[in-house]
C-alpha cells in the first residue's frame, strides 16, 4: 500500500518540466506532479504538488520513527528531499514541505492545499519571483600571524624568549581587536544586504559554533530575482572590505525560501 510523499509545492503559470528532476529521496517513486484546482479561498490557480508514491510498509509513521534513528539514513533522504525542491528553483513560487510530509492519498494531499489554501496563497505572494541567498562570516584567525606589527615580527629571528612571547601577545591583540570590532562589522553588513532584500533573517551567533574560526553571522536573504546580480555585487564588494579586517564572507544560493515560508 503505498502513501503519497510531497516534497514542495509550484505556482507557475505552466505545468512544471520534470525533465531534469532527481530521482528523490531512496525507497521512494519517480516524482510526478499531482494538479491542484483552485478553490474559493484563494489557492493559487496554477497550482501544483511535486509528489512520490511512498510504501507505507517503509515510510509509514512506525517505520519513520524507527528510522530517524539512523542519521546516515536521514541525512540521505534529506539530501536527496531537497535536491528535488531545488530542481524548481526557476520557478516563480516554490513551498517546500518539511522531510517526511506524507498523506494518505493524492486525494488528502489535495485537501490538505485546498483547505489552507489562504494561508498558501498568502506565501505564494510573499516569496513569488524571489530567491534566498545565504550569508556566513567568520572570524579568520590566520591574518592575525601576518598582519603583526612590522617590528614585532622582526624580533622574531631573536634568540629572546621574551620576543617570542611579545610577538604571541600582539597576535593575540589582533584577534581579540578584531573579535571586539566584529559586532559593529556584521551589523553593518547585515543592515546593508537586508536593505536590497524584500525580507532577512539571523541566527544568533553563539548558536553556530563551527570549525576553524567562529562563525559571527549566518543569515538568509529573500531578494527579488530580478535583482539577484546587483545583491551578489554588493556582497562582494563587502567582503573584499571585511577581508582586509580579518574576516570571511561566504555566500551560497540561490535556493527555494525554505526560511521564509516558516511559520
Amino acid at each position: 500500500m503505498n502513501g503519497t510523499y510531497v516534497y514542495c509545492l509550484v505556482a507557475a503559470p505552466r505545468r512544471p518540466s520534470m525533465t531534469r528532476v532527481p530521482r528523490g529521496v531512496p525507497g521512494l517513486g519517480r516524482p510526478r506532479l499531482i494538479d491542484v484546482p483552485a478553490t474559493k479561498n484563494g489557492a493559487a490557480r496554477s497550482t501544483w504538488l511535486v509528489a512520490a508514491d511512498a510504501p507505507l510498509d517503509r515510510f509509514g509513521e512506525e517505520a519513520i520513527n524507527r528510522g530517524l534513528s539512523d542519521l546516515d539514513w536521514v541525512s540521505r533522504a534529506a539530501v536527496a528531499h531537497e535536491a528535488v525542491i531545488e530542481a524548481f528553483v526557476a520557478a516563480p513560487a516554490v513551498l517546500p514541505m518539511k522531510l517526511f510530509t506524507i498523506f494518505t492519498s493524492d486525494e488528502r494531499a489535495r485537501d490538505h492545499v485546498r483547505g489552507d489554501g489562504s494561508r498558501i496563497a498568502a506565501l505564494v505572494k510573499r516569496v513569488a519571483n524571489h530567491q534566498e541567498w545565504g550569508v556566513r562570516v567568520m572570524l579568520d584567525r590566520a591574518p592575525a600571524a601576518t598582519s603583526a606589527p612590522a617590528a614585532t615580527r622582526a624580533k622574531k629571528t631573536s634568540p629572546s624568549g621574551r620576543s617570542f612571547l611579545m610577538q604571541k601577545k600582539a597576535q593575540r591583540d589582533l584577534v581579540t581587536e578584531r573579535a571586539e570590532r566584529a559586532q559593529e562589522s556584521v551589523a553593518g553588513l547585515y543592515d546593508a544586504l537586508a536593505a536590497r532584500a524584500r525580507e532577512a533573517k539571523r541566527r544568533a551567533a553563539s548558536e553556530l559554533p563551527v570549525k576553524g574560526g567562529p562563525l559571527l553571522l549566518d543569515a538568509a536573504f529573500l531578494v527579488p530575482a530580478a535583482k539577484a546580480a546587483s545583491f551578489r555585487s554588493l556582497v562582494g564588494r563587502q567582503a573584499r572590505a571585511l577581508e582586509r579586517s580579518g574576516y570571511r564572507v561566504s555566500l551560497t544560493g540561490p535556493w527555494p525560501p525554505y526560511t521564509f515560508v516558516q511559520d
